[in-house]
């Protein structure tokens, strides 16, 4: 039995920030930025726009997908580092939003590793047959995390939502089958202070700040998320070359680029919205998927390798066929 993703749907705050609009409120450019990130623009929530709101329209989308409605859902597993409130979780507030039964719902935190994390978890109940119609959502607002003296972060990160429905179909048990294939997950505790919030409930009391320290984490980022996708194909029983897409977290123009010429991945194979939405964090996989199916490159049928790295340090890969 496999976990198959049979709808995906993508949602994005309207209000957008240009590169431009970033240099009248901090020292940096148009130029400064493209250069060393590729990002163009990012989308901000509005301040009444909560998270689960982007992932409630994300999520509407996905089902209206997969000729599903709320009354189907018996999952929800959400991705985020920036849930409504401490509690309850995220999930829960989509699943009451949605108007979906009583069900299972609960959030995952991985950072930018969410959605790769969360794909994993939803895996373990679908295809194990408990739960047949699941949502798993990438939803952040990562712009309430900013500092905006800070140019070398507020400049990275964008607000969005990204969701896919997961239901359970036979297959043969080879890599022809739709549906997850394998998947390979990492953390290491020890690069905590590379990137992280500088405030939790149980130490200062406050939300925090993002704080990074970017060449260190440009290093770690490619090397180890190529080991982790090395692992994931291997498990999976296929080859680099075997993938049609390439969908990773979108984190930077230039460690995409980096980790596809370690893999020796083609690069015309390699999804990349990072210029239009920026880093959204946990939502940046199933926005970049989104984003490639309705553009009409990625087609059902088609062998997928999603990756991300995020704060913890946390890192990880999924092969599945759409």
């Amino acid at each position: 039995m496999r976990s198959v993703v049979t709808g995906v749907g993508a949602f994005l705050p309207e209000h957008v920030v240009t590169n431009d609009d970033l240099a009248k409120i901090v020292e940096t450019s148009d130029e400064w930025i493209i250069e060393r990130t590729g990002i163009r623009q990012r989308h901000k929530a509005s301040d009444d726009q909560a998270v689960s709101d982007l992932a409630v329209e994300a999520c509407r989308k996905a089902l209206a997908d997969a000729g599903k409605t709320p009354a189907d859902v018996d999952l929800i597993i959400m991705a985020t580092t920036t849930a409504d409130l401490t509690f309850p979780a995220a999930a829960t507030i989509v699943q009451r939003k949605l108007g979906c039964p009583v069900g299972i719902a609960f959030d995952v935190q991985a950072v930018c590793s969410g959605f790769v994390y969360a794909m994993s978890v939803a895996d373990g109940f679908v295809a194990r047959g408990h739960a047949k119609c699941a949502l798993v959502i990438g939803a952040e607002t990562m712009s309430r995390l900013m500092d905006w003296t800070d140019r070398g972060t507020c400049v990275l990160f964008g607000d969005g939502a990204g969701a896919v429905v997961l239901e359970p179909q036979a297959g043969e048990g080879t890599k022809a089958d739709r549906g997850v294939l394998s998947f390979a997950l990492r953390a290491d505790g020890t690069k905590q202070d590379l990137l992280y919030v500088d405030g939790g409930v149980s130490t200062t009391g406050t939300v925090g700040k993002l704080r990074m320290l970017g060449n260190q984490v440009f290093r770690h980022a490619v090397v180890n998320i190529a080991e982790a996708i090395t692992m994931a194909a291997e498990k999976a029983d296929v080859t680099i070359p075997e993938v049609d897409w390439f969908i990773p977290h979108q984190a930077n123009q230039r460690i995409l680029e980096g980790v596809a010429r370690r893999l020796g991945l083609e690069e015309h194979k390699v999804i990349s919205t990072v210029a239009e939405h920026a880093n959204t964090s946990a939502a940046s996989i199933p926005l970049a998927l989104a984003h490639g199916i309705a553009d009409g490159r990625i087609k059902k049928g088609d062998l997928l390798l999603l990756e991300a790295m995020g704060g913890g340090l946390t890192w990880g890969a999924v092969v599945l066929r759409l």
